[in-house]
Formats: structure tokens, C-alpha cells, sequence
């Protein structure tokens, strides 16, 4: 299985969390500089359109990004507090044949003082018209950065309903 691992502005995957998805597959974690690439989305599609990635894994920017990779790759994503509603620094969106993917398990933090869980849950509501396959997990416990526990235990779960797909 490949897994494609999108990080958030100014951050990387640590060794730890990428032993944690290598135990799923074959882990894809490009460096982004967001900053300074208004198209980073793009890229990734371009750079892995011929990956055949089977999971779309993101956090925060990273979050944002996986969101509408996975709906261009039409694969399960799982998102840590996603940046959809709004960001510190400009991304396009480019035109997409597909508007929602398979399964999206969406992690938010009550406690996130940077991504803004009650307006992601206002752009998630805006797609409703789309019929989108969302899990949403509020996690009361959880602020912005995803401790290494909650992300295994996010994980493991987002592959189990994964698994359930197949």
C-alpha cells in the first residue's frame, strides 16, 4: 500500500509517526514549502498522479492539501485538524474532475487555538450537497499539534474503516 503523508506549514513527519504508517505501507512524505509555492497542490498531483497512492494522510496546511489530493486520486484521506476554512499563506485549488473520495476521517481538536474546528465543521457543512463519506472525530483532548498516541490511535482506526472498504 502506498500512503502519501502531507506535513503542515513548517513541519515534517517525525521518525516516530512515519514508523507508525510504515507498519500500513510505503510512506511518500515530500518537503513542501508552502510559503513559497502557491501551488504545492498541484505539484503533489502531478509528482504522484502515477504513484497509485491508496491513502492521502494529512495534517493541519497538510490537512488542506490531502482534502483535495485524495478527491483527485479518489482515495481515503485522513485529515488532523485540517486548514479548510482558512490559512496563514495562499494555496491555489486547482480545477478538479472529482469533488469529494471514498472516505474522509477527519480529525478535529476542541482545544486547536491555530485551525478553528468550528469553522472547518462550517466548510465541511458546506459540501453536504456532495454526499460526502465524512468521519468526524471531535477529540476534546486534542489541540493543534497530534501527540504521538492520539495520532497511532487516529491511525489505526482511520485503517481499520479502510479495511472495511476493501
Amino acid at each position: 500500500m502506498n500512503i502519501l503523508y502531507i506535513h503542515g506549514l513548517n513541519s515534517s513527519l517525525s521518525a516516530e509517526k512515519r514508523s507508525v504508517l510504515e507498519h500500513y505501507g510505503t510512506v511518500y512524505a515530500p518537503s513542501i514549502d508552502y510559503e513559497n509555492n502557491a501551488d504545492a497542490i498541484a505539484q503533489l498531483i502531478t509528482t504522484y498522479q502515477t504513484s497509485n497512492m491508496h491513502v492521502v494522510i494529512g495534517s493541519s496546511m497538510g490537512g488542506f492539501a490531502g482534502y483535495y489530493v485524495s478527491n483527485q486520486f479518489q482515495c481515503p484521506a485522513l485529515l488532523f485538524n485540517p486548514a479548510l476554512a482558512r490559512r496563514s499563506v495562499q494555496q491555489n485549488i486547482p480545477e478538479f474532475t472529482h469533488q469529494k473520495s471514498i472516505l474522509k476521517h477527519i480529525i478535529l481538536g476542541t482545544a486547536d487555538t491555530v485551525v478553528n474546528p468550528t469553522e472547518t465543521l462550517q466548510f465541511l457543512s458546506e459540501t453536504i450537497a456532495l454526499h460526502p463519506e465524512y468521519n468526524i472525530h471531535l477529540r476534546n483532548d486534542l489541540e493543534h499539534r497530534i501527540p504521538l498516541d492520539i495520532f497511532k490511535e487516529e491511525v489505526d482506526l482511520f485503517f481499520s474503516k479502510y479495511n472495511q472498504l476493501k
